[in-house]
C-alpha cells in the first residue's frame, strides 16, 4: 500500500445501490461474481491498496446490509468496512454516507460498480483534490453526440468540449460536506452537481477508459476480459 500523505485523513464513500434491472439478474449488480470476487469488493481493495489508512464506507439499501456484512467478511474479511444504509436517492445515499465522517481531510465518492478503477487514478484525484479542492474524473467523447430539441429535431455537438463524468469524484471535507447540506434536487445528479450548486467550482483531471461503470452484461464482460489482461 502508498504511504503518500498518511498523515492526512481519507475517506471512500462507496455507493452501491444498484437492483441488477439493466443487467436481467436478480442479484444486485454490485454483487455479481467478476474473477472470483463480487464487484463491489474490488472497488473496495482498489482503494485499500492505494492509500494507506483510508476509511472505507460502503452504502448499500437497507435491506441488502446484513446480506452485505456477510459477503464482506468472506471475501474481504481483513478489510475494516462501515456499512450504512442508503435512500432513495442518490444524493441521500452519498449523504448518510458522509455522515460517517468525523475528521477534516479528503474524500473519494466513488460508484461501487466501477471495479477497474486504478490505483494511479485514485492517486491522482488525491494528490488534485490537495491543491484544488476537488478532482472529478472525466474521460473525452468518441461518438458523435447530438442534442434533441424535441422529437422531429435535433442539432449536433462538438464533441471536443463534451466530457463523459466519472468516478471517484473527490474532495475536501470542507467543501463537500457544507454542499450536502443542502436540500436535495433534481438537477444533483452527481457530486459535482451539488458542490456547484453551494457556489464552489469544481475542477475536472483525467479520467481512465478503463474505469468502465457496469450497468449491463456486457459491460461485465469486458471488465472480466480487462481484469485478465492485467494480471
Amino acid at each position: 500500500m502508498s504511504s503518500i500523505n498518511s498523515s492526512i485523513n481519507k475517506y471512500a464513500v462507496i455507493v452501491a445501490g444498484g437492483k441488477g434491472t439493466r443487467m436481467g439478474t436478480q442479484i444486485p449488480k454490485q454483487f455479481l461474481p467478476l474473477l472470483s470476487l463480487p464487484v463491489l469488493c474490488h472497488s473496495l481493495l482498489a482503494f485499500a491498496y492505494a492509500l494507506q489508512n483510508i476509511k472505507l464506507i460502503l452504502v448499500v439499501p437497507e435491506s441488502q446490509l446484513n446480506s452485505t456484512r456477510t459477503i464482506l467478511k468472506s471475501y474481504v474479511g481483513q478489510l475494516e468496512v462501515t456499512t450504512v444504509a442508503g435512500g432513495e436517492t442518490r444524493y441521500e445515499s452519498v449523504k448518510n454516507g458522509l455522515k460517517m465522517i468525523q475528521n477534516d481531510g479528503v474524500v473519494f465518492i466513488h460508484d461501487a460498480v466501477r471495479p477497474l478503477v486504478s490505483q494511479e487514478l485514485i492517486q491522482r484525484c488525491f494528490a488534485q483534490a490537495l491543491t484544488k479542492g476537488s478532482a472529478i474524473p472525466v474521460v473525452p467523447v468518441s461518438d458523435s453526440m447530438r442534442l434533441i430539441n424535441d422529437e422531429d429535431d435535433s442539432i449536433p455537438l462538438n464533441r471536443d468540449i463534451v466530457r463523459i463524468v466519472q468516478t471517484p469524484q473527490t474532495f475536501m471535507t470542507n467543501i463537500i460536506l457544507p454542499a450536502f447540506e443542502a436540500p436535495y434536487h433534481p438537477t444533483f445528479t452527481d457530486e459535482a452537481t451539488v458542490v456547484e450548486a453551494s457556489g464552489t467550482k469544481v475542477h475536472l483531471i483525467n479520467g481512465d477508459l478503463d474505469n468502465i461503470k457496469i450497468t449491463n452484461p456486457t459491460d461485465l464482460i469486458i471488465a472480466d476480459t480487462l481484469l485478465k489482461a492485467s494480471v
